[in-house]
């Protein structure tokens, strides 16, 4: 069997509002600074004006990138100070709403900010300084309070209405209530006060509001609610307490009325009729709330609390002596006074367990409270139609119907001022500066009764002038007009009749009869003249009455097109208004978009040029690093090429002299070998001495010692060794190493001006011209012999110093009776020839007997490294 699909159920279609209300006005937001703590010693706060308020940035916090500072101002409705009183707030605030209140409308206000930032101050108050609630409860009670309607008059029902009874029904509803102890009874203004309450409002401060309907009978109803970890709790339900088993207080649900307004189901709703009884109410509810101490508050408030002030009226029926018994005639207006507990960061109040718990749920509803307010706001501007969540969260979801244009929204935003507060501060600012662009439709004003006005007044008048002409006969008005007719009438003759036969008194009594009936026959006819005189003029009045309705309803069907032209002239004038605040809006948005595109546009820009710059110096350094470079490159190619040709030459020449020494030694073999056919040679061949390879001769006569050759026929003479050229007018580097020995020598290199070292230095070679190397090695023969090798100092392109060596100096000493250095060749060569000979290798080891090797990592110049070795010498 196949089940037919269930079909959903159709919602309800919303009810239409009047569309000829068209006015809006935006939500009212009001700021109050509270005093700085004694312990507090940073104010981030000051009041500018009584609209504006500037916000500096603490010492320790910076806004901008650049690390600069940031001041910001915010712009409210009315700013209050740190000396502005409660009864200042409450006039400029909550007074305009309980008017309106009184006249039929809805109204909100509610307290939002930090914890710890006076919402509850302001909101409750304490004695000597009652906040706005005590005083919305007295200015109420005191406008009210001669029109107040018996208790149960006025009876809530289960659906959000009220319920209007007769005098019968509601003394039979007060006397079942006295007799059922266990229903919670109504508290009495006879009870003892709370002194705490009594002396909240002084009596010079106590204010009324104007124009109540004094036609109309009123009454009030209290309830109080919280709203704890997103569940709606009821204050003021007195549930029957078990010791044994105490049973947790049972949350509420919300639910919406046939007017689709939404309310508490199964909330308790006291009626009160004094405002000590109100604040008695409303304290057995505070003492319910919950409150605990945290890091930054002492008593903080851990819930949403909503004191909800209904004002039940009803018209006067014609007489103006009972309430009209009509239920759609009954008006129920309602003041919602809601203290939202505090913002506040886990961080600072190191909540845990349950407070943390509460203080997420807190923060959760208060940001659904800013979606809610955002989507509202972009909805206005932009035109969208974005679904507003208010379901997201109690708060929303009770107070939606205001956000639609059910009442007055009004928002007191507390602050703290001191430095820690800072950044939660700064948020608060930002979502009160974006709730005063909401706008709330303005309520309608309620319907006037068809009746008379001061009904209740003349029925006043006549039961006080009743009551005094009662008090001044002492007799019924009845009796009175009686006496009147008995005197306007003749008297009757004595009716006793003391004879059977008697015939005067009966006919004297039928005369008297007769003479009053013609009387009362006149009378007749006098009132019948005058009750059709009275009819006429009635008629005549009705007649002109007749012409002056129709005069009206000519003016009125006049005045009607004038409102329709006026209505739709509003309606023009709204759709103008809004048109431009959208092109303001827009003209806003796009002139910020302009600002920030300039601001990027021209942060490019100085970027680019900074990168331009940086890319300039970096071409600059890279062409004068790719000519220091080049240059040093240069320079390096030319020394290493000198340093090639010198390194090619020298192994030349050890080339030459090992193919030198291997020619010699065969040649003393072959001398060895055939000396005995060596005598036989002529004396000159004899006397040739050996020769060295080609190559030895060819050389540059540039590059050969100063000192002359020896003559190769006369006697073998030593080379005598040149002056040293060092005393000349150039400044000179002396460089000695500290391993030289003193010889105490005679012949001395002495060198005027120069600066004597003992390791080279840059320092020293800058301020030079010649350099000169003192070298000591060890001879052959034993004895020490002194190089001195001398250069010239240049500067290189890199900014260093460079040094070229262009001659070497040996200074040697010998003993006169010494044995000869070398050994000659053959023992039977002349003398002349062994002389000859020793004084050409003396020649060739006076200049090529030490050999410089330049090397790289040398202090004394471009890769040069001194050290002296010995050339290998002729055998």
């Amino acid at each position: 069997m196949i089940r037919p699909a269930k079909g959903k159920t159709p919602r309800r279609p919303a009810p239409k509002k009047p569309s000829s209300n068209n006015q809006k006005d935006p939500v009212g937001v009001y700021c109050r600074v509270r005093p700085l703590g004694v312990e507090d010693k940073e104010c981030c706060i000051e009041v500018i004006s009584n609209t504006t308020i500037q916000l500096h940035t603490p010492d320790g916090i910076r806004v901008n990138r650049n690390g600069e500072f940031k001041e910001t101002q915010y712009s409210f409705k009315t700013v209050f100070g740190i000396s502005t009183s409660q009864m200042e707030l409450f006039e400029e605030v909550a007074k305009p709403l309980v008017d309106d209140l009184i006249h039929g409308k809805n109204g909100l206000l509610f307290t939002y900010g930090v914890t710890g930032s006076g919402k509850t101050f302001t909101m409750t108050g304490s004695p000597g300084q009652g906040g706005l609630l005590p005083r919305s409860l007295d200015m109420i009670f005191n406008s009210i309070g001669p029109y107040q309607a018996k208790r149960f008059v006025f009876k809530t029902d289960d659906k959000n209405g009220m319920e209007v009874q007769s005098q019968v029904d509601a003394l039979l509803e007060r006397q079942k209530r006295e007799n059922q102890p266990a229903v919670p009874k109504t508290p009495s203004s006879k009870q003892r006060l709370d002194p705490e309450f009594a002396d909240m409002i002084m009596p010079e401060e106590a204010c009324r509001a104007d124009g109540v309907d004094e036609d109309s009978s009123y009454s009030v109803f209290v309830s109080y609610i919280e709203i704890y970890n997103n569940y709606i709790y009821d204050l003021l339900e007195e549930a029957p307490y078990d010791p044994i088993r105490p049973k947790p207080p049972q949350s509420k649900i919300l639910r919406e009325d046939p007017s689709h307004n939404m309310y508490v189901s199964g909330c308790t709703e006291v009626e009160v009729k004094s405002t000590e009884e109100a604040f008695e109410v409303f304290w057995r509810g505070q003492k319910k709330r919950r409150i605990a101490n945290t890091q930054l508050n002492r008593e903080s408030s851990r819930s949403h609390s909503v004191l909800i002030v209904k004002l039940a009226q009803a018209p006067l029926d014609a007489d103006g002596d009972n309430i009209l018994q009509d239920k759609s005639q009954v008006s129920v207006s309602q003041l919602c006074l809601v203290d939202l507990a505090g913002s506040e960061r886990t961080s600072r109040t190191r909540a845990e367990g349950s407070r943390l718990r509460e203080a997420g749920n807190i923060n959760q509803s208060l940001m659904t409270l800013r979606t809610c307010i955002e989507v509202l706001r972009e909805n206005q501007m932009c035109g969208t139609n974005k679904m507003v969540p208010y379901r997201d969260s109690k708060v929303t979801h009770l107070f939606k119907n205001y956000f639609d244009g059910e009442g007055k929204v009004r928002m007191v935003v507390c602050v703290n001022p001191k430095a820690d507060d800072y950044e939660e501060t700064m948020l608060v600012m930002r979502f009160a500066e974006m709730t005063q662009e909401v706008e709330v439709a303005r309520p309608v004003d309620r319907p006037i009764c068809g009746f008379a006005a001061g009904r209740r007044q003349r029925n006043q008048a006549f039961k006080e002038e009743l009551s005094r002409k009662l008090v001044d006969r002492g007799g019924p008005v009845d009796g009175e007009v009686a006496s009147v007719i008995h005197q306007l009438l003749p008297s009757l003759p004595s009716c006793e009749l003391s004879d059977p036969h008697d015939d005067v008194t009966l006919p004297r009594i039928i005369e008297a009869l007769e003479r009053r009936q013609r009387i009362k026959q006149t009378m007749i006819e006098d009132y019948h003249k005058a009750a059709n005189m009275l009819k006429s003029m009635l008629q005549d009045l009705d007649n002109s009455l007749i012409t002056k309705e129709n005069s009206i309803q000519d003016q009125r069907a006049k005045l009607s097109e004038k409102d329709k032209t006026v209505q739709n002239q509003k309606a023009e004038i709204d759709r103008l208004e809004k048109k431009s605040k959208m092109l303001e809006y827009k003209i806003d948005i796009l002139q910020k978009t302009t600002n920030i595109y300039e601001e990027d546009k021209r942060s490019l820009q100085h970027e680019l040029e900074g990168r331009e710059q940086k890319l300039q110096r970096e071409h600059a350094e890279k062409r004068r690093m790719e000519q220091r470079m080049q240059g040093m490159v240069s320079d390096t190619k030319v020394k290493w090429e000198k340093e090639c040709e010198r390194r090619v030459n020298a192994k030349q020449l050890e080339m030459q002299n090992k193919l030198w020494v291997k020619d010699e030694k065969l040649k003393q073999l072959k001398a060895i070998v055939t000396e005995g056919k060596a005598s036989e040679r002529p004396a000159a061949d004899k006397l040739q001495p050996p020769q060295r390879p080609s190559r030895e001769r060819e050389r540059a006569p540039a590059k050969r010692s100063a000192s002359p050759s020896p003559v190769p026929t006369g006697p073998p003479v030593r080379a005598v060794h040149r002056r040293s050229h060092s005393a000349g007018g150039e400044r000179w580097v002396d460089h000695k190493p500290p391993s030289n020995v003193d010889l105490d020598t005679v012949m001395q290199p002495v060198i005027p001006n120069a600066i004597k070292v003992s390791a080279p230095s840059e320092k020293a070679l800058s301020k030079c011209d010649k350099y000169m190397l003192t070298h000591q090695e060890v001879a052959s023969d034993g004895e020490i012999q002194t190089k001195l090798i001398k250069g010239e100092v240049f500067r290189t392109r890199g900014g260093g110093q460079a040094v070229q060596f262009t001659d070497i100096e040996t200074l040697r000493q010998e003993l006169p009776t010494g044995p000869a250095r070398k050994r000659r060749s053959s023992e039977s060569s002349p003398v002349k020839s062994d002389e000859r000979m020793e004084g050409d290798w003396t020649d060739v080891e006076t200049r090529c007997s030490v050999a410089v090797e330049m090397r790289a990592g040398s202090h004394l110049g471009p890769g040069y490294q001194h050290h002296g070795y010995t050339k290998r010498r002729k055998p």
